[in-house]
């Protein structure tokens, strides 16, 4: 239902007229989300953001206006900006302004209007922050500390934020709490592993149109995203090495069956490299130089900060050009090396991000979790926290029902046993 769309000075996207496409594409996303949209149907009643200032940093996609519309609908005054350059999807933008919804995003956008937009929603004062890798958090301790008494709190939606944000806390530096929606098991077990495994291949395949049997790929990084990405390349027929800094994630990689090696052993016989960490350097200068000739790489991580690219552009001056939409080649000497989407993240900057059925469970959590904090922020200390169990719960088995999958419930007999000491074998 399209509202009065607000004046030019309180939105910043790139064409108005692509609402009606955007709001399309949106509709067909909900389709793919019932549970969300159970839950925009009892903030409709219930109203439990009402009033509520909320600026929601993220992926500009059909997706998340699905979670702003629910936003919304339980009473929030939003405003959206976007959480990465190449993120945005223009049209979906136009269709939220239309509906009354700030969104201060262009895809494309270079940083410094990047940052601008960030600013821009902070303008808005917001009481929750919904924030996707942390920019808008670490901002406000940054810039904004004037403010920070007006914040309740904030949801994280990425690994890489819910780091950053942990690093605050244990500087002591972190001034309200943090909700990390990205430790929920609704959302990593599904998003980080299903989402990112399929979406980043699908990012691969629309750049680049190349045939992944065959090929050596090699995954930097075996957490929840780079085991979905390692699995979905090797269903593809992909000869796929891991590599990692952890013993435990190392061990469990090479007990499902995968290579693994250190990156400098993996760089000099990789065809394709996908970063995955939520770390910086990760290929870095002697790994270009160990490299194929042809060898293509690229960043399935919050920021484009896995790739050294400050050092690639360095040893390939002025011998870089684009070859397709978001597939750039860099070379130097003889040897030509491939950069998909700038190194930022491959699944958003190429396709259209992660499957609107696995971002139901993410935005639930979202959307719960903001109104959690309403209720409970007072009464929590600066700190991050995981999602509350009975959201959590509360989402799969919402997710559960959409599907028509029914499940087991105890008996008071196994209850009991369950919860007693005194019965053995």
């Amino acid at each position: 239902m399209a509202t009065t769309a607000p004046s030019a000075r309180n939105f910043d996207i790139k064409d108005p007229s692509l609402a009606a496409d955007g709001r399309r594409r949106i509709d067909w996303a909900s389709r793919e989300m019932p549970v969300l949209a159970q839950i925009r149907e009892t903030f409709e009643r219930e109203r439990p953001l009402d009033g509520v200032r909320i600026l929601c940093c993220a992926h500009i996609t059909t997706e998340t206006a699905n979670l702003a519309l629910t936003l919304k609908a339980g009473g929030a005054d939003a405003v959206l900006c976007a959480s990465n350059p190449l993120s945005t999807q223009d049209d979906v933008a136009a269709a939220l302004v239309e509906d009354g919804i700030p969104v201060f995003a262009i895809k494309g956008e270079d940083n410094e209007t990047y940052y601008r937009h960030i600013h821009a929603g902070i303008a808005h004062k917001p009481q929750i922050i919904i924030d996707d890798g942390a920019d808008v958090v670490t901002m406000y301790h940054r810039e904004y500390r004037e403010l920070i008494a007006d914040v309740i709190g904030a949801t994280e939606e990425t690994t890489t934020g819910v780091i950053r944000d942990r690093a605050m806390e244990k500087a002591g530096v972190l001034e309200f709490p943090v909700v990390a929606v990205n430790d929920a098991d609704t959302k990593h077990f599904f998003d980080n592993r299903y989402g990112t495994g399929q979406s980043t291949i699908d990012g691969i395949l629309r750049a680049t149109n190349i045939l992944l049997a065959g090929k050596n790929v090699v995954v930097a990084g075996y957490g929840w995203c780079g085991k979905g990405i390692a699995t979905r390349m090797r269903g593809l027929g992909a000869k796929v090495i891991v590599t990692e800094i952890d013993p435990v994630k190392a061990l469990e990689a090479a007990m499902d069956g995968f290579q693994v090696m250190p990156m400098d052993e993996a760089s000099p016989v990789a065809d394709l490299i996908v970063t995955a960490t939520g770390n910086i350097n990760v290929v870095d200068r002697p790994h270009f130089e160990n490299m194929k000739n042809g060898a293509i790489i690229c960043n399935s991580g919050h920021f484009n900060s896995e790739l050294n690219l400050k050092a690639l552009e360095e040893m390939s001056g002025e011998g870089r050009r684009t070859l397709r939409p978001y597939v750039e080649e860099f070379t130097f000497g003889e040897k030509h090396v491939i950069v998909l989407g700038e190194g930022r993240l491959i699944n958003l900057a190429a396709a259209e991000g992660h499957p609107a059925s696995v971002m139901d469970m993410s935005f639930a959590n979202q959307a719960l979790a903001a109104g959690y904090l309403v209720r409970e922020g007072a009464t929590l200390e600066n700190r991050v926290y995981r999602v509350p169990d009975e959201i959590d719960k509360e989402i799969a088995r919402l997710k559960l029902q959409a599907m028509n999958i029914a499940i087991d419930e105890l008996t008071p007999e196994q209850d009991y046993y369950l919860n007693s000491w005194e019965s053995g074998t």
